[in-house]
């Protein structure tokens, strides 16, 4: 994307913020008490607030700074979810057999890396888009693939096997890596009242998931 940078947003101090994901569902109440509900968005949205982890003078200036060379909401950046950064579970390192991302046919060499939520018939199949670059590691059927066979963008989430290397039919492909998000500011304008912020007022910068 030319309208996204990737670089980080400090992670020190996105490390304070507060946020998760959003849904948008729809509800219709009928004239017999009852509901029908739709869900308006294929994928959850996560928001965030930066503001929440600023706690000095010159974490401010830095995220100010931040602010300026992504022009507001212009350009896109990366954000750190401390709660949900792995392609397993936070306590533990990732694994090449940590989310199923497609099954080979012999031919397709190219997958999108995933991460599954929950294990029921409703799972949430998440594409991942920024995955940290060197910390992609994937299987086919459960053995882990040399490095020099297959290749991960780190700008799109892109998993591709080298020429004659394709997953054969019915190969269950797996990948373990750590993510990033892809976000962007969602104001255009930062109002800082510094007499505020040495009292104890902290700014709201308010950060949100830009979608695939």
């Amino acid at each position: 994307m030319t309208d996204f940078h990737e670089i980080r947003f400090p992670t020190d101090i996105a490390r304070g913020a507060r946020g998760g994901p959003e849904r948008l569902t729809q509800i219709v109440t009928l004239a017999s008490g009852r509901e029908v509900r739709n869900s308006r968005w294929a994928h959850s949205r996560r928001r965030y607030d930066a503001g929440v982890g600023i706690r000095t003078l010159d974490a401010l200036a830095a995220v100010v700074a931040f602010f300026e060379e992504r022009r507001g909401r212009l350009y896109g950046f990366r954000w750190r979810d401390r709660l949900d950064w792995k392609s397993g579970p936070p306590s533990q390192a990732h694994a090449a057999t940590d989310q199923v991302i497609g099954t080979g046919n012999g031919v397709t060499a190219t997958f999108q890396l995933c991460k599954h939520y929950g294990t029921g018939i409703a799972t949430y199949r998440r594409p991942i888009t920024k995955p940290l670059p060197g910390e992609v590691l994937v299987a086919v059927d459960g053995a882990a693939v040399d490095p020099a066979h297959v290749a991960s963008d780190a700008t799109t989430g892109i998993v591709t096997f080298a020429a004659g290397h394709p997953p054969g039919p019915g190969a269950v492909v797996s990948a373990g890596f750590l993510f990033d998000v892809p976000v962007r500011f969602d104001i255009d304008a930062i109002e800082v009242d510094l007499s505020a912020f040495e009292a104890g007022e902290i700014p709201r910068i308010p950060i949100v998931e830009i979608m695939p």
